[in-house]
Parts: structure tokens; sequence; C-alpha cells
């Protein structure tokens, strides 16, 4: 009997609307936690962390689940949990748009590790150098007009 293997393993990237510092210590390890939840339904969930104005969602998705469903799923669900909870005045919201990418079994604790030290590593890079630094990196070609938007 035929069957479908693959190891597809993605690390997204989404930042709140307008940039906002919003994702404060008080709550941050909760919103990681049910992001975590929503991955854990459909794949297999390496890691998520993030910081002030940002989040890094690391993992295996199965071939059934397209990258743009994975994140989508992930920004509806805890934008709408932050509201129920009240965590932000007024309507929190993820910007639109994400990057995403892939990396190969052999780089898995590397990408762990980057992720849970998100605090560490912005203490000397902002979310815009590390978004542009991945882009970079991957030879993602862009349009610096389209990017996110930045407020410093």
């Amino acid at each position: 009997m035929a069957n479908t293997y693959t190891q597809i393993t993605i690390q997204a990237i989404f930042a709140v609307k307008g940039r906002e510092n919003i994702i404060t210590n008080n709550w941050r390890n909760d919103l990681h936690q049910y992001i975590a939840g929503i991955i854990r339904k459909e794949s297999t969930l390496l890691a998520v962390g993030g910081w002030k104005d940002h989040i890094h969602i690391f993992a295996g998705i199965p071939p059934t689940l397209s990258v743009s469903e994975f994140v989508q799923k992930a920004k509806s669900n805890s934008s709408k949990w932050i509201n129920e909870q009240r965590f932000v005045k007024g309507k929190f919201q993820w910007q639109e748009g994400y990057g995403a990418f892939s990396y190969s079994r052999s780089q898995r604790d590397d990408v762990i590790n980057y992720i849970m030290r998100q605090e560490e590593h912005h203490k000397t890079s902002s979310f815009q150098e590390e978004y542009v630094d991945f882009l970079k990196k991957f030879e993602v070609e862009y349009n610096p007009e389209y990017l996110f938007e930045y407020y410093e």
C-alpha cells in the first residue's frame, strides 16, 4: 500500500498590527502557550516564541495543510483569544502578511534555540532588522514598500 511521507518544517513570523510593543511580560507566555495549543491540533509543534511586537512559530506541518492556512489559523485564533482576555485596550490585531521559512531536520535545534532566546536577541536587534535578515538569508526577493509597517 502506498503512503505519503513528508518532512516539512516551517518557521512562521508575524507582527502586531502597527508594530506596537504590546505583547507584555505579564501575558506573553500565556500567548505562546495558547498558540502552541492551536498548532498542536494539526501540526508538530517545535517552538513558539517572540517578543513585544511579533511571534515566531516553528513546526512540522502535514502535507494536507498549506502554509497560509497554518499561519491564518494561528493568527485568527490567537487574536480572538487576546481580545476575549482583554489583554490590550481596544481591538488587538496582527498585521497582514507573514514570513515563512523552511528548514531541514538537521537545523531544528538551532532554530528552536534562536526562538527561545528572543528576549536576548532583541536587546541588540530590532524586529525590522531581524525580519530583513531572514529575507536576505533565504534569498527572498522583496520590495521594502510592501514589508510590514514599521514604527520605531
